[in-house]
């Protein structure tokens, strides 16, 4: 089984979660963004009101900047490993804009009384290779002393402003498309546990440090109506999200859904995270399951890290959606259902 210890220490043991099941719950994240008070100006094309995935500010009639930050807790420990997959995280959410990045900061907090510098180091280089695959500089950052190791980037992109996507705009007959496959908490959690064996990991590494380059191309698409990217609050509650600033019902095919190898039998064995029940008891209500079992409910509410682009589009323009993903290497990009005219919620069938 794979372990990837450095040293003495394994980096998820000096954390209390990992990736994006750190997030806070979304009923939790509501209350607290809904008590606060922020100015819009005119050029704030994208901002708090809808859960985005990034901030968009408008500076002239064809620039946008793209902004946004992510970072968290090791899921892995190599720590090579833990920086590829934060900063292709990070990284998503501007693709997921329909935006291309220019450039990252670095966010860096680290136990230095338990961590030696070398293992940081490696955190830091793992990110910067992923930044160098997306044609980005790490211009700056910042770092500090933490009792539990974090890493993450900002990052900053560009975009025309008549070509920006958002997780609205979804309608009815649109078909919903998923770039990547469910399952990276549940593989995550039997990793803590040792349970993860070398094929696992390698699939874990491949889908989690796969950038959603397709994003770029989906900008200037009219036909693709909403966009958005699949992470922390798992498929159903980022679904969720597109139907409720959409104002659109979304009914899904279980059985279209692509998951990752293994995963309902880690699900059997017990390997479902906390931030999946998290997930389930925010916005449960929203959702029909129908007969679908416990586990269908793990997988379609388990956060994901770097997660999947999540693609509404025109009936017609399906094709042209699935061959943008396959030149870029997302094989198992699939249809996995439909919006429709009804109020905000989700049907599993």
């Amino acid at each position: 089984m794979i372990a990837h210890e450095t040293g003495t220490i394994r980096l998820t043991s000096l954390s209390h979660g990992g990736g994006c099941g750190c997030k806070l719950a979304p009923a939790v994240l509501e209350q607290i963004i809904a008590r606060t008070s922020h100015v819009v100006p005119a050029q704030l094309l994208v901002g708090l009101e809808t859960s985005d995935d990034a901030a968009v500010y408008q500076i002239n009639d064809t620039q946008a900047l793209v902004a946004t930050t992510d970072f968290f807790m090791p899921i892995v420990d190599d720590p090579f490993d833990f920086g590829t997959i934060a900063a292709t995280n990070a990284i998503s959410d501007v693709y997921a804009m329909g935006g291309t990045p220019v450039l990252a900061l670095a966010l860096v907090a680290m136990p230095i009384d338990k961590l030696a510098p070398e293992t940081i180091r490696r955190i830091l280089e793992g990110g910067e290779t992923v930044c160098l695959r997306a044609g980005i500089p790490i211009a700056g950052g910042h770092s500090v002393d933490s009792v539990e190791p974090i890493y993450g980037l900002v990052v900053i992109g560009l975009i025309d402003p008549r070509h920006v996507k958002r997780n609205t705009g979804a309608r009815a007959g649109d078909r919903i498309i998923l770039g990547k496959p469910l399952g990276v908490g549940i593989y995550s959690a039997a990793f803590k546990e040792q349970r993860l064996d070398d094929a696992q990991y390698r699939a874990l590494l491949a889908t989690t440090t796969q950038l959603n380059t397709p994003g770029r191309a989906f900008g200037p698409r009219e036909a693709v109506h909403a966009l958005t990217d699949v992470t922390g609050f798992g498929l159903l509650g980022h679904l969720l999200e597109v139907c409720k600033g959409s104002g659109v019902h979304a009914t899904v095919d279980r059985d279209a859904i692509p998951s990752l190898p293994g995963v309902l039998e880690m699900i059997a064995a017990g390997h479902v995270t906390g931030g999946s029940h998290r997930n389930w008891a925010s916005y449960g209500n929203l959702v029909d399951l129908g007969r679908r079992s416990d586990s269908d409910r793990a997988l379609l509410t388990d956060p994901q890290t770097s997660g999947g682009l999540l693609v509404t589009c025109a009936p017609d323009a399906t094709a042209d959606v699935l061959a943008v993903f396959r030149s870029e290497g997302f094989d198992r990009a699939a249809v996995i259902g439909e919006i429709t005219a009804g109020s905000p919620g989700v049907t599993v069938g």
